[in-house]
């Protein structure tokens, strides 16, 4: 097993495994199963005293495929319990849905994912549970004039998923447990860079989806907590709601795993490379990207965070149409068309006109295109985006 005094990459390696010194195969095992049989009656009666422990009581609570995972992105995020989910989605709505009740009112920044947005102007509006978009860059100061007496929650998405904002965390946190406030965040950007209980968090999400899973060929979410009190909310409103993860992806999740401190640097290195070759264009207005120096909030960034992922978005030159921005990424060879990130392969996909901001203008003087930097050598994906400027020009 790893030890917490072994650096991160040793950790990844050895977490989730039975040892060195065993005989056996290096990966543990997929388990799959629903009935859990119990040696007695008396067993049988006693698993309900276990129900927030990695205890094996029914297929819907996991097993030990389910718990090598949760073990494994509790250390990754720096918290003490873990559940996994089906989705990043669910990873999202879960928390907030354990969090919050009918009659309470919850802050969201106007940069979340856009699912997320769907969800509180949806379920939880249902449920009558209100919800106010806040500026993600906004302070402590700032957001305290946005609590009422019924908040409960205050989510955050450090940086937005689309225009690359950082917030504030330690900042809003303070308010928020100042005013009994949990603070829930989608840390999926940040995963390993960013250690969200070191910062105020009560929540930590992941779409495991992305870096973890690393394939494009798998959907899993997880919610990390540090407190037992918070476990239990957490945990019963995952039992309750009947959320279940394929061990078969959550296998994949922990093989991803083994990998990803490797894809994580060279996908950091890559992606401020191909961000600086975006900086140097003409046709460019700027790149929202934390990592440079030339984005906005590269100081609360550089305070906060220890490195970057691969996602990032480019500003167009103002005198560029949306139909023009689409023609250069339909003319690139190798990047994909398409939604998530995190995968080995580079992505590209325009986001103008398809966020909602209510909160903000969410305008940046051009249309804005989001990319995602893989694992090809950068000279080929460089040539290709030069094949496709010149379609854009």
């Amino acid at each position: 097993m790893s030890d917490e005094t072994h650096r991160f990459a040793t950790r990844l390696s050895h977490g989730g495994r039975a040892g060195t010194r065993i005989h056996g195969f290096v990966n543990p095992p997929v388990h799959r199963g629903s009935t859990v049989l119990h040696p007695s009656v008396e067993a049988r009666r006693d698993a309900a005293n276990h129900r927030f422990e990695q205890y094996m009581t029914y297929g819907t609570q996991g097993g030990p495929t389910h718990y090598a995972l949760e073990d494994m992105i509790a250390e990754i995020e720096g918290g003490t319990r873990c559940t996994i989910f089906g989705t990043g989605l669910a990873a999202v709505a879960v928390p907030l849905l354990a969090f919050l009740k009918t009659g309470d009112h919850c802050l969201i920044p106007d940069s979340c994912y856009g699912p997320a947005r769907n969800l509180a102007e949806g379920l939880m509006k249902g449920f009558g549970i209100t919800t106010t978009f806040y500026d993600p860059k906004i302070s402590g100061e700032e957001v305290a004039t946005l609590f009422q007496p019924n908040t409960r929650v205050l989510y955050a998405e450090s940086p937005g998923s689309h225009t690359f904002e950082i917030q504030d965390i330690p900042a809003l946190a303070a308010v928020a447990h100042a005013r009994g406030a949990k603070v829930l965040m989608d840390n999926t950007w940040g995963i390993h860079h960013y250690q969200p209980f070191r910062h105020g968090v009560d929540v930590s999400i992941q779409a495991l989806t992305k870096y973890v899973g690393g394939h494009s060929d798998i959907l899993l979410g997880s919610a990390t907590v540090n407190d037992e009190a918070d476990w239990k909310t957490l945990r019963g409103a995952s039992s309750q709601l009947g959320q279940y993860a394929s061990p078969d992806d959550v296998w994949l999740a922990i093989r991803g795993l083994r990998t990803m401190h490797v894809r994580l640097k060279h996908q950091e290195a890559a992606g401020l490379e191909v961000a600086r070759w975006f900086e140097s264009r003409r046709e460019v207005l700027q790149v929202l990207h934390p990592g440079l120096p030339s984005h906005s909030q590269h100081e609360l960034f550089a305070r906060d965070f220890t490195g970057s992922c691969s996602l990032f978005g480019v500003v167009f030159d103002p005198r560029y149409s949306q139909a023009q921005i689409d023609t250069c990424i339909n003319s690139l060879k190798l990047f994909g068309i398409g939604a998530s990130w995190g995968g080995y392969e580079s992505l590209a996909l325009p986001t103008s006109g398809n966020i909602t901001r209510t909160a903000t203008t969410g305008e940046f003087g051009g249309k804005i295109a989001r990319f995602h930097i893989g694992l090809e050598d950068t000279r080929d994906l460089i040539a290709d985006l030069e094949h496709g400027f010149a379609h854009l020009n």
